[in-house]
């Protein structure tokens, strides 16, 4: 059996991504381009945003401990519906904020931690499981965090309507300047 090439992989998806970089009219590398851009872009921004809002309004600890207390009764996590499989979600989403506000936290001094020096021991699963440890910024963050993870969808359908309309107005013209000091003239 011969080795599939790399023009004969997934030639179906070839055909798709194609027709849709010819109805869009932005070429395909610059559409992808745009989707990892733009995707990035709608998670930072809410990330930002959410934290600054949690903490003005002062609901990033209630949010936690919403999430933290329903999960916590050991009746419940016996029981698997949908509703608890949610639960379960965000719980683990706030565990991971937990993890990710001590590394950035710890990283760069912020969320109420010390900034460590480069080079030392993390220690940031030590005060993990410490009762009551999340507060304030930290809880903000952590809030934050766990719903720019709830907002995946929308950010993906965003990210996907957005992509040719940044790739026209945006990546293209970068691109045609940066190739066109490049470009052989004609005599």
């Amino acid at each position: 059996m011969p080795a599939a090439g790399p023009k004969q992989s997934f030639p179906a998806y070839r055909q798709a991504l194609n027709s849709i970089a010819a109805r869009t009219g932005a070429p395909l590398p610059s559409l992808i381009l745009s989707f990892g851009i733009l995707h990035e872009l709608t998670a930072i921004a809410p990330l930002f945003g959410l934290f600054y809002s949690f903490r003005a309004l002062g609901v990033g600890e209630r949010v936690v401990a919403l999430i933290t207390d329903v999960n916590s009764n050991p009746t419940t996590s016996s029981i698997h519906t949908p509703i608890y499989d949610v639960k379960d979600m965000l719980k683990n989403w706030v565990e991971e904020g937990d993890k990710w506000a001590a590394k950035v936290g710890r990283r760069y001094g912020v969320f109420g931690y010390e900034k460590r020096m480069p080079g030392a021991a993390d220690d940031s699963l030590e005060d993990f499981h410490a009762p009551g440890h999340i507060a304030g910024d930290v809880a903000n963050a952590i809030a934050a965090y766990a719903t720019t993870k709830a907002l995946l969808p929308v950010r993906i359908g965003a990210s996907l309507y957005l992509s040719p309309i940044f790739s026209r107005r945006i990546i293209e013209p970068i691109r045609k300047s940066v190739i066109r000091p490049f470009r052989k003239s004609d005599p």
